[in-house]
């Protein structure tokens, strides 16, 4: 018996295909990266517009939201500990 005769329980594989096929994934890969750049650098540049088109810029909007956020918090706390509220439903 001679080592041509010894099958071997591993398929036979050409590392043509698989170099072939390896390589147009590779391509592919590249082409989906190029297109992800291209997307986020265009949504990137229209939220930049939208921003610099905005009245008031979202820091200022932030601020605002922020300080009126802590006046109700102040207002429902005065009100909750003087009672106000019980003496409303009571009225």
């Amino acid at each position: 018996m001679t080592n041509t005769d010894v099958r071997s329980n591993w398929p036979q594989v050409r590392t043509g295909p698989l170099v072939t096929g390896g390589g147009l994934m590779a391509a592919g890969a590249l082409i989906a990266l190029a297109g992800l750049a291209i997307g986020a650098a265009h949504l990137l540049a229209a939220t930049r517009q939208w921003v610099r088109a905005m009245d008031i810029p979202p820091s200022e909007l932030a601020k605002l939201k922020l300080a009126q956020a802590k006046a109700a918090a102040a207002a429902g706390a005065d009100a909750w500990q003087s009672g106000t509220a019980a003496g409303a439903r009571a009225s």
